[in-house]
């Protein structure tokens, strides 16, 4: 989906192993609610994408939950301070939480978030549908991405 256009993209953290390990098929961007020492950790950094998941709650097909995201304690924080790993609601309208559905019950998709960023004063988390590369894909991916490489070199 598009960004608005008056807001500056800076990105927090990003899942680059969700590149190599999955085909990208269509991509979002989600809101995120967070809690206050969340947010302050987000802004010094602190966060990991690496095992995380969205997926829809058993009973409720209005909401998208973020499972596996870990945003470390805020350093200065006091007992009050969150919990690193936990689930986190993800903000979509209807009509994108109902395509989302229907790709993981159809066709069997997964959503993965890339990457999470701040969008002006907000945090967005940009999630993919993917569908799970094997091991002879990766290895193609390889190869092109080396292939492209020596050409960028000999064009030097």
């Amino acid at each position: 989906m598009s960004q608005p256009e008056g807001r500056k993209r800076k990105i927090i953290a990003q899942n680059r192993k969700a590149r190599h390990d999955f085909e990208i098929i269509t991509t979002y961007e989600a809101g995120i609610v967070l809690q206050g020492t969340e947010v302050k950790s987000l802004r010094e950094g602190k966060c990991n994408l690496q095992d995380s998941y969205a997926v829809f709650p058993k009973n409720d097909a209005s909401s998208l939950s973020l499972i596996g995201m870990h945003i470390s304690p805020y350093d200065h924080g006091n007992r009050e301070n969150h919990i690193p790993i936990r689930e986190r609601r993800l903000l979509l309208n209807h009509k994108e939480l109902f395509r989302l559905r229907q790709a993981m019950q159809e066709k069997g998709l997964t959503l993965v978030p890339l990457s999470i960023y701040f969008s002006g004063q907000f945090i967005k988390v940009e999630i993919a549908t993917a569908r799970g590369k094997k091991l002879y894909d990766k290895r193609q991916s390889e190869k092109e991405k080396d292939t492209k490489r020596e050409v960028a070199r000999f064009m030097k």
